[in-house]
């Protein structure tokens, strides 16, 4: 059996919450925590019983201790973080919002220890891990990084291991839609499943309808397509079939961010325990279900006995 079940890889930044609504220069108190949509699906998984590998870069300052303390005490193996001595942690300013609304999200991440990452911390020894889950937003924060995603997708793939991808579609980090479009394709297509919004979906195929953008990325070699349509589920396609999963009722939604990761939290996790794309697209949508009825990024994400708690096969 292998040492660790998935890699994930990319930026966790360090993030001040505000603790009131309102514009965020006028918050006198904020609440610190982590940010970093792959991080979000590593402590996911982690949580759920799998043994996480995490690669990555922080600075060495008060937020990089403190991003560290909090991945470790989530169950991550981070021997494969490096403390950088010449470039900071990166951070991020989060507002609050009680109403459902999505919350505003200033960065701080330009030139961050994270976006220094590259193909030479690409340790042979990541290789040996059953899945790898990456994502669009490392491969936008430099050409190292670019270049690491590629890398990493590739070996993985060539040492037998299965490979997810989320877009992430982050535009403020590309220099236009066109190179934004060219270069998340190029990565998502060397993936065996793929995890899309539907308006990701739309701007990365040009086709209209979650079949559409399915068949797009299954004509491309992809084996698998789960995408994301929020209040109505999730539509899920392979080479034998398609169909589409209902979503789960919320009273309340609290807060939006993270359930995208939390999406994909369960996708994995179902189907790394051997589960059928039905069953799998069913513990994704709980698990975005409880993301968004949760403050933070990542607070809402469930433990391994809470599945079995609400009906949703822990294995097949």
């Amino acid at each position: 059996m292998p040492e660790v079940d998935v890699v994930c890889f990319g930026e966790t930044m360090a993030m001040f919450a505000a603790q009131q609504t309102g514009d965020l220069a006028q918050v006198q108190t904020f609440a610190q925590r982590i940010a970093g949509a792959d991080s979000n699906v590593a402590i996911g998984l982690s949580r759920l019983g799998l043994r996480v590998r995490w690669l990555s870069r922080v600075g060495n300052d008060a937020l990089g201790r403190f991003v560290l303390d909090t991945l470790r005490r989530e169950g991550l193996d981070c021997s494969h973080v490096a403390v950088d001595a010449r470039h900071p942690t990166g951070f991020q300013l989060k507002s609050r919002c009680d109403d459902g609304s999505d919350p505003l999200v200033e960065y701080f991440r330009a030139g961050s220890a994270a976006s220094h990452l590259s193909s030479q911390d690409l340790d042979p020894r990541l290789l040996s891990a059953r899945h790898l889950h990456a994502t669009g937003i490392v491969p936008a924060l430099s050409r190292s990084c670019r270049a690491l995603s590629h890398s990493l997708v590739e070996r993985m793939r060539e040492a037998g291991a299965s490979v997810s991808f989320d877009p992430n579609l982050r535009p403020s980090l590309w220099p236009d839609r066109q190179t934004t479009v060219r270069e998340i394709n190029a990565l998502a297509i060397k993936a065996h499943w793929v995890l899309p919004g539907l308006e990701e979906g739309r701007v990365l195929t040009g086709q209209n309808t979650p079949q559409q953008i399915a068949a797009f990325y299954l004509d491309h070699g992809v084996e698998r397509v789960m995408i994301k349509l929020g209040a109505a589920g999730a539509y899920y396609r392979d080479a034998t079939g398609d169909g589409l999963v209902p979503p789960v009722p919320v009273n309340q939604v609290v807060d939006t961010v993270g359930a995208g990761d939390a999406f994909a939290v369960g996708v994995i996790s179902a189907l790394l325990d051997g589960l059928s794309l039905d069953a799998a697209l069913a513990r994704g949508n709980w698990c975005g279900s409880r993301a968004v009825q949760s403050p933070g990024d990542m607070e809402g994400l469930p433990l391994r006995h809470e599945l079995e708690s609400h009906n949703l096969r822990a294995s097949a």
